[in-house]
């Protein structure tokens, strides 16, 4: 919303790779997020499950096509509370010695061998996986890995820590961490306009023209006292390139590389080219431009608890 202090201060992202704050409280034992490219949009055909008057009818709705590269976990982190500040700090990193090599990462201090069992659990709050991303399939035309933190969902540590364990060094596939028709959180950056004024960033209304020497800025910076501008007042600055996350997005269907003919364009899609991999429908627009970074992770207002419907996808654009 233009103007809205909710998002402030507007300044630009400082990584492309979006940051996750808190993955709510799942009870689950799984993998709280996963990386995503975005490819476009297109149009879903599907059966209407809700409780609007459109129920079981068939339904158009826009939708988002995001593309999962190949991922592997390269490694586990460990958690724990530091006494000092009661802050949560890594404690240990376990790498898996293939894996990292593929990285460059040369020398591996702890490897699956240092996995703590029985008392050496006490004091490790949190579990989470070191993933790694291979985008050289897909349409991003990026040759880096992109390396990035998943934290493990559930309550019990010994089965959090298996479950690290039992994926340390496997490629990660989205259909063994989300479902269809579950509720998502998408994370993502938005997309940069740069440089704007406060007309084009805040929805000011312009000055009349014989009322000052301006027209495109704003009338008064504020009142007389206190003698300073507030942050309130709408001024000219960085517009866009922002992290954001819009809450419990329908995940309409999960597809696989085998079936990428179903939704490829014959040109491909617009600034990005054909999908390649296994790819995630999601229902309605996702922040950012073709090719962004999108992060998908588990609900965290836990909106599946409710049941997951899944809807009878009867006809993609293609």
């Amino acid at each position: 919303m233009a103007g809205s202090l909710q998002y402030w201060p507007r300044r630009r992202a400082g990584r492309r790779l979006p940051r996750i704050r808190s993955v709510g409280s799942v009870k689950e034992v799984s993998l709280s997020n996963l990386l995503t490219y975005k490819v476009g949009m297109t149009t879903l055909s599907i059966t209407d499950d809700s409780n609007s008057p459109a129920k079981g009818q068939e339904v158009s709705k826009a939708c988002t096509v995001l593309e999962l590269p190949v991922m592997e976990a390269y490694g586990i982190r460990l958690y724990s509370i530091d006494e000092a500040t009661r802050y949560k700090k890594a404690h240990v990193d376990i790498l898996n010695k293939a894996a990292a090599q593929k990285l460059g990462i040369k020398s591996v201090k702890n490897d699956e061998s240092k996995i703590p069992s029985g008392e050496k659990l006490e004091g490790i709050t949190d579990v989470a996986l070191l993933i790694a991303a291979d985008p050289k399939t897909t349409g991003t035309n990026t040759n880096h890995h992109e390396r990035f933190e998943a934290e493990i969902t559930g309550k019990d540590i010994k089965e959090k820590l298996a479950f690290a364990t039992s994926k340390l060094g496997k490629e990660l596939r989205a259909n063994e961490i989300f479902k269809n028709g579950e509720f998502v959180d998408v994370v993502s950056t938005s997309k940069g306009k740069g440089w704007q004024g406060p007309i084009k960033r805040f929805g000011v209304s312009r000055m009349f023209h014989k009322a000052t020497g301006k027209i495109r800025h704003v009338g008064t910076l504020g009142a007389f006292t206190p003698g300073k501008v507030m942050y309130t007042v709408p001024m000219a600055g960085q517009m866009g390139f922002n992290y954001r996350t819009e809450h419990n997005k329908l995940r309409s269907k999960l597809g696989t590389k085998e079936e990428t003919a179903t939704i490829n364009p014959k040109s491909g899609f617009k600034n990005y080219g054909l999908v390649k991999n296994d790819y995630v429908i999601i229902e309605g627009s996702v922040p950012g431009p073709a090719k962004r970074i999108v992060r998908i992770k588990k609900s965290v207002e836990n909106r599946n608890s409710r049941g997951i419907n899944e809807a009878k996808v009867n006809f993609i654009k293609g």
